[in-house]
């Protein structure tokens, strides 16, 4: 079996009170779907620059005190994709501003865990949430 390719990206939670900045995703991987505000990572960038550069790109906040939360294999196959992403989720503190959705992002806002339970989410989105929103145990 051939190996795939494996590019490595962000994606970054920011948390404003007792919500979770979610952007739709306006094209594949997870075209349609809330996910965070993220993608791949440029040449000569770290993983946290990346995270960085595409919040600004997709929602125009900025954020700081980036920490990477977990890592999650993303398989591109399910969606005609050509690769695989290894995805570095960050949790990241709000620094201000309001989210306007540029870039692959369709909109971008703040939401509960009560309306995200209502939404159509990519993979870890909602566990990575109740991590970040959850009681602290």
């Amino acid at each position: 079996m051939e190996q795939r390719k494996i590019i490595p990206a962000v994606s970054v939670a920011i948390v404003r009170g007792e919500t979770v900045l979610l952007v739709k995703r306006a094209r594949a991987p997870s075209q349609g779907l809330y996910a965070y505000p993220g993608g791949k990572v440029e040449p000569g960038e770290t993983l946290a620059q990346a995270a960085a550069r595409e919040l600004q790109e997709e929602t125009g906040l900025e954020a700081s005190d980036y920490h990477p939360l977990r890592d999650i294999h993303i398989d591109g196959s399910g969606e005609n994709h050509a690769v695989d992403y290894r995805l570095t989720v960050f949790g990241a503190t709000y620094a201000g501003g309001e989210p306007v959705a540029s870039d692959d992002a369709e909109t971008a806002a703040f939401y509960t865990l009560a309306q995200m339970a209502e939404m159509p989410l990519a993979g870890d989105v909602f566990s990575v949430a109740e991590e970040l929103l959850g009681p602290s145990s």
